[in-house]
């Protein structure tokens, strides 16, 4: 088993997932094989009942649905490759439904909110201007975090206020910023200059947001930052720096643009993902109503 799960790893890289994925699904086929060891299963004896008792045990353990389902997605893609490389003769997965996943709409920050979180760092030390930088670059063009921090100097375009950026497949897109991501953006980079921070890399240029200590940031570091700023808000709910993605497209489509520009900038490859923010945007509409129309409740 542990062949041919290094097998399938590897094909994950070929394929550019990323690297939250492999690690998931690594974890995924290791509690798998752990599961046959124990029923003394072997690979060749996996049927759609031993995958049905192995999510079943998933199950007992108090995981939730979406993470018993990506195992089994997990599952299934790695027999489809054993069934490739004819290791199988068939998938046993094909035969399992995967479990019925409650609806869950993007959270997404008000107009006002996401102003208040972006504008929070205010200082003039490479700290703050690097924060706010990252902060308005986030809301302004919705990036992924693994994009933003993958960036380096030579995908910006300051003067045309366009970034271009490398995502999922490594799918290349250009992405515009506003304004206020520019200027905050200059102020990083005149500071982060004079500092003299962030060493050329070999194969990726040199890196747009530097720690203190001149390293390239991680996506935990974006992560630990917007937690940081979001202790400061009003608001007690939990806000992630895909919060910031999800305000950009809903606040976009509340104000007029096209589902089609939208999935474009976001760089979904389906437009049925970016069709989500639609549910998002008529939800906010009839609250709206609610609280406006004299005639909305009795």
């Amino acid at each position: 088993m542990e062949e041919y799960i290094g097998i399938f790893l590897e094909s994950l890289r070929n394929k550019s997932a990323s690297r939250h994925t492999i690690s998931n699904y690594e974890r995924d086929l290791r509690q798998f094989a752990e599961f046959l060891d124990t029923s003394k299963t072997p690979l060749t004896g996996v049927d759609h009942i031993v995958i049905r008792d192995f999510l079943g045990s998933m199950y007992e353990r108090k995981l939730k649905k979406s993470s018993v389902a990506r195992k089994l997605a997990c599952l299934k893609s790695f027999f489809k490759l054993m069934v490739r490389e004819q290791h199988l003769a068939a998938n046993p997965a094909d035969l399992v439904s995967s479990p019925k996943l409650p609806k869950q709409l993007p959270a997404f920050l008000q107009v006002d909110e996401a102003a208040t979180l972006v504008e929070l760092p205010q200082g003039a030390s490479l700290k703050d201007r690097r924060d706010r930088a990252i902060l308005e670059l986030l809301y302004a063009s919705g990036l992924r975090v693994s994009e933003l921090v993958g960036l380096s100097d030579h995908q910006l375009d300051m003067p045309q206020q366009l970034v271009k950026v490398l995502g999922k497949g490594k799918k290349e897109r250009i992405v515009p910023f506003g304004d206020y991501a520019g200027r905050a953006i200059r102020d990083y980079l005149e500071e982060r200059d004079r500092l003299g921070l962030g060493d050329t890399e070999k194969d990726a240029g040199r890196p747009l947001f530097v720690s203190l200590n001149g390293h390239r940031l991680s996506s935990r570091d974006i992560q630990r930052l917007v937690a940081r700023f979001r202790l400061s808000l009003p608001s007690s709910r939990r806000i992630t720096p895909h919060t910031l993605r999800h305000s950009f497209a809903t606040h976009l489509l509340e104000r007029g643009a096209d589902l089609r520009s939208i999935q474009e900038l976001l760089g979904h490859s389906s437009l049925s993902t970016t069709q989500k923010y639609t549910h998002v945007t008529l939800q906010h509409l009839k609250n709206e109503y609610d609280k406006a129309h004299p005639k909305a409740r009795k």
